[in-house]
């Protein structure tokens, strides 16, 4: 039993061979080529990040100082902190003094000073350029300059890390130029909250002038209200039908006949010195 099984094994794939027609049965494992492509890519990558590092220390070679020439630099605005990452806030004006100071024996010409935002993985990326200012002054031997420069960082650029690279160029008097980096670290740019910003303080504005104008309106309306109740006619008391509010109870009963007979009767033509002797001659 044994030996048929063991025959059967050998024959096994004979037979397989020959009903495949000659051709291959089994199955080979091929190799995937978007596997190929990333790992060509990948080195591509490694390649590039290897020549963009070579590339970043010529730059540094090339980025020579004078030995007969030291720099400093100081921050007015905002203030650095030694030992902590610097904080630069967003949209405000970022100022800085450098100090050069010349000890050799030959005259320093300072000629441009400009600064840029690096990448910060890799300084050999520019994030943005800023205007590089011609200074074009002359340091004599043991003798010091100070110039300044300033820049505002995008507002764009808040809540994140850049690399802040400061480079000053200068020349001696033997034609020799150099070119230092004064300032070459990483900051952080910070968005800083105001109290108040120029949305809130229109908002106020425009507060503050919609409640001006409804007092204004509210004034208008009391007056015009106050002037149709002055317009409006007090009631006439017509009192008595004595036009000439006089008091005729103390008359006796026949002067007072008399007089009213008088109104009544229509007006005489007599004049007033026939009227007076017709009363006195009543009175007898």
């Amino acid at each position: 039993m044994k030996s048929i099984l063991f025959l059967a094994l050998l024959v096994l794939p004979s037979i397989l061979f020959i009903i495949g027609d000659g051709q291959k049965v089994f199955a080979y494992a091929q190799e995937d080529p978007l596997e190929e492509e990333a790992e060509v890519e990948g080195e591509n990558d490694i390649e590039d990040v290897a020549t963009a590092g070579e590339e970043y220390e010529e730059e540094e070679s090339q980025s020579t100082a004078s030995p007969d020439a030291d720099t400093a630099l100081l921050f007015v605005r905002p203030l650095q902190t030694p030992g902590v990452q610097m904080e630069i806030p967003a949209g405000r004006p970022v100022e800085f003094l450098i100090g050069f100071r010349n000890k050799g024996k030959e005259d320093f010409i300072i000629h441009t000073v400009e600064a840029s935002f690096r990448y910060p993985m890799d300084f050999n990326f520019y994030i943005q350029n800023f205007s590089a200012l011609a200074y074009n002054k002359l340091v004599s031997p043991s003798q010091e300059a100070t110039v300044a420069y300033s820049f505002i960082p995008s507002d764009a650029f808040a809540g994140r890390p850049f690399g802040l690279a400061i480079n000053m160029a200068y020349q001696d008097a033997s034609g020799n130029t150099f070119q230092e980096a004064v300032f070459n670290e990483t900051v952080s740019i910070i968005e800083l909250e105001e109290g108040l910003d120029g949305e809130t303080f229109f908002l106020y504005v425009f507060m503050a002038a919609c409640v001006i104008l409804l007092m204004v309106i509210g004034q208008h309306t009391l007056l015009s209200v106050g002037r149709k109740r002055t317009n409006r006619k007090a009631p006439v008391e017509t009192g008595t039908t004595n036009p000439n509010d006089v008091d005729y109870d103390w008359l006796p009963k026949q002067t007072l006949a008399s007089f009213n007979k008088q109104q009544k009767s229509p007006k005489s033509t007599k004049s007033p010195r026939q009227r007076k002797a017709q009363r006195s001659t009543g009175s007898e």
